[in-house]
Parts: structure tokens; sequence; C-alpha cells
């Protein structure tokens, strides 16, 4: 398969954790297409007190790498910027205000590993009073979710969708990871599957990602979250409601 689309990768250069220089950004973005993907969205951390990156510092490096694509010999997927924005405060605050980095209509949202945020819920209905629904990057990731996945239900009943970390499935992440998103494959709960890649070498755990997850839950289905469903986010079509 061919054409899929990655709604999450940290492929520009010295912003955040993901590569470190700009032609070593241009080698995830090659590899990747290798990989089957058409479309990577750049999604580089707005985390406060980890990455000091506001909108316009984020758009300033993206333009930066995205400068020097050309020397690239050889294809390469097309591509777009948003942006991982943790969950805190001061974010919440600065999507309220539209400082954030959608995708179109939709924002790329990150939770504190250990721990949802307070009302979140509600936080995520003032999103949407705004026009923005909520993508939540990597569910399986979060300890609360190993624990009891119904966690989630009250984030699905206002309308967020859910982005698997294709890596978790090949045990990246240790093992309640693995097992979380497999369960949550199986209830059908993801929107949509991205690599989270962050380096060139991790694109062979993403190759063997994908592998696994046509084995999981057969070649339709992994059309949906790699193509159908991605496009949909990017594009403004998937619903933020119910």
């Amino acid at each position: 398969m061919r054409g899929f689309v990655d709604l999450h990768s940290h492929w520009v250069a010295s912003i955040d954790d993901g590569v470190r220089t700009i032609d070593e950004g241009i080698a995830l973005l090659s590899l990747l297409h290798q990989a089957g993907f058409s479309h990577v969205v750049a999604t580089p951390h707005m985390r406060p007190g980890m990455f000091e990156n506001d909108k316009a510092s984020l758009e300033a490096a993206y333009q930066k790498t995205v400068a020097q694509l050309h020397t690239h010999v050889g294809p390469l997927p097309t591509h777009s910027l948003a942006s991982e924005h943790f969950f805190d405060d001061v974010v919440f605050e600065r999507l309220l205000q539209h400082q954030g980095l959608p995708y179109r209509s939709h924002v790329l949202i990150e939770f504190p590993p250990t721990q949802f945020p307070q009302r979140v819920a509600a936080r995520f209905v003032d999103l949407k009073r705004k026009g923005l629904g909520v993508v939540l990057a990597h569910p399986e990731r979060y300890q609360p979710v190993w624990e009891n996945d119904q966690c989630l239900d009250d984030l699905l009943d206002v309308g967020a969708h859910l982005l698997l970390d294709l890596c978790a499935l090949v045990g990246k992440y240790g093992k309640a990871p693995q097992k979380a998103a497999e369960k949550l494959l199986a209830e059908d709960a993801y929107e949509a599957a991205c690599s989270d890649a962050h380096r060139p070498a991790d694109v062979d755990d993403v190759v063997r990602s994908i592998e696994r997850l046509q084995k999981l839950v057969g070649v339709d289905e992994a059309k949906r979250l790699l193509i159908t469903g991605p496009t949909a986010i990017l594009d403004g079509l998937s619903q933020s409601n119910p």
C-alpha cells in the first residue's frame, strides 16, 4: 500500500526532541516516503517548560527546513505544519486565542504520561466552541489508559479522535502501551494512525508496525487508519461531534 498520511512526525530541525539537522529531517522524510507515506505533517512540540516554542517560532523553523528540501535528489512526500500541543493552562489559553497550530479544524493534543488534566472533557468542549476538534496523540502511552481505557469514554463522547502511534504495536514503548494499543484497535477506537517518527532510524520500526497493523485489523481497516481517517482530519472533514 501507498498513499499514507502521517499526522504526527518530528522532522523540523533543531526545534524540539526531533531531528537535529536539516539533512536529518530530509532523510526522515525520504524514508517515510519509501515506507508509503505521501503526505507527512510536521508536528513539533509546543510544551512550555520543556520546549519554549510558540506559533511564530515553529513556523520559522518549519520554513527554514522546507527551504532546503530542494537539495534532496529523489521523491519526498508533500508536507504541512501543525503542532503537538501539551495540554497545560498556557497552551490551552493559546488555543482559545487561536495561537496554536491546528491541522485545519482539529488540534493535536498531548497529555502528561501519568495523568489526565483536570476537567479535560469540559475543556475539549470549550475548544469545540472555538471551532477546534481534538485529536489525542498516542492514548495507548498514557498510564490511566493502561489501567482502564474507559477513562477515554468522556473524551470520545465530546468528539475527540484517538491517534495511534504505530510503533506501540511492536513494543517500542513497552508491553503496557502495546497491550493498550491492541485493545483499542479491537474496540475500533482509533480514527487514524501515525509514525511519531523523531529520527530516520525510527522508520524501520514504522515499517514493521504497518505490517503488524495489517495482520491485526486487515488491509481495509489499515487503509482507513493510514489514509481515509487522517485525510479527513487533515482536510477538516472529520466531524468533531460524536
